[in-house]
């Protein structure tokens, strides 16, 4: 059967203030009154059922997460502590494997906002369906590239299967400026997504022969699922598993196994990866002079300002500011440069626990 994951184990650090430790950036209801979260959720609605659906995410935030997604308990995978995103597949694939021996599921983000809706639900049956086919098959998602990113890993494609889908050729991680333009310009390359399909038993095998150390733990996680020893094995094994990303630790390796075969969807998606302050202005509409606002603002002779506020009736102003990004909280304002977005995770490490 057809099960999908969202993984949701991110802090948001480059989102403080609004993301904290009890409230992390997939959470934050930044979309008229949504959140990320919810809004992944939905994008399953009509694809698989709502009693496969599942989230891994940090224990801490399960009871939230339950109660904004309505999600049952069951149903929520909860890591004792985060081991990077190979490890959350595999718990996945163990855990529905053992409900399911035929289970097939797809890795989703819970970071990314993805439109048209109707062309990401295309390309996920089309993923479904190839892995229905031939159980050996992994398969991924490329976007359509709309600038030669190089914060972003790249997949190129090989001969076309069908419905579009193209056999894997090889992952890039995060070319370099030239290179970058030159994939973009082949036409023959797609952003890596970070979303995947997998049959549960398939992973497992991989897994057991590429990343044995993984193998051994999800394998004891596993065996204990379900029985009254399930959190005790889980407390135990899982911290102390190797971290790994999911591309390292299995997609790329298996790229070289002779047993598995990589797929690629391309998904032709509006893509917005919303990890930091200015990635969110990206998804707000600007002002002539490309001011964005998600709060009542007013800004005389200012250029390229965010203005961002959890307090809608509080009112953002500015003189004279260019490339500037503003974050008003209840307890905390934060102030930057735009260039400087990437050092918010910086202040979120400096600023008293007793703030965040």
């Amino acid at each position: 059967m057809k099960h999908a994951m969202i993984m949701a184990g991110g802090s948001g650090t480059r989102l403080w203030p609004l993301s904290r430790g009890t409230t992390p950036k997939q959470l934050i209801e930044l979309f008229n009154g949504e959140s990320l979260l919810q809004i992944a959720a939905k994008r399953l609605e009509g694809v698989v059922a709502s009693e496969r659906r599942w989230v891994c995410t940090n224990q801490k935030h399960q009871e939230i997460i339950c109660e904004t997604l309505s999600l049952p308990a069951s149903q929520l995978l909860g890591e004792p502590e985060p081991r990077d995103t190979l490890n959350a597949v595999a718990f996945t694939a163990a855990v529905l494997h053992k409900q399911d021996p035929e289970a097939i599921f797809a890795v989703l983000t819970a970071d990314h906002i993805i439109r048209p809706q109707e062309e990401f639900a295309r390309c996920l049956e089309i993923g479904f369906n190839l892995v229905q086919e031939d159980a050996s098959r992994f398969v991924t998602f490329g976007i359509t590239p709309s600038f030669p990113a190089t914060g972003y890993g790249y997949v190129e494609f090989g001969d076309e299967i069908h419905d579009g889908a193209r056999y894997c050729k090889r992952f890039v991680e995060k070319p370099d400026t030239e290179t970058a333009e030159e994939y973009v310009a082949s036409g023959n390359f797609a952003w890596n997504s970070g979303m995947f399909i997998f049959h549960a038993s398939t992973f497992l095998d991989a897994l057991k022969r590429l990343q044995p150390a993984s193998y051994s733990g999800i394998a004891k996680i596993a065996e204990a699922w379900g029985t009254e020893n399930q959190m005790d094995v889980l407390a135990q094994e899982y911290p102390a598993l190797p971290k790994i990303s999911v591309d390292y630790g299995m997609m790329e390796p298996a790229s070289l196994d002779d047993t598995i075969t990589i797929c690629t969807v391309p998904m032709d998606v509006q893509w917005l990866d919303v990890g930091s302050w200015p990635s969110y202005g990206d998804t707000l509409d600007a002002d002539d002079c490309g001011n964005r606002s998600d709060t009542p603002s007013v800004h005389l002779d200012s250029k390229n300002v965010l203005c961002v506020s959890s307090d809608k009736s509080h009112t953002i102003t500015t003189i004279g500011c260019e490339n500037l990004v503003i974050v008003h909280s209840k307890d905390a304002t934060l102030v930057f440069p735009t260039s400087e977005a990437q050092r918010v995770k910086e202040m979120h490490g400096l600023v008293d626990d007793s703030i965040t």
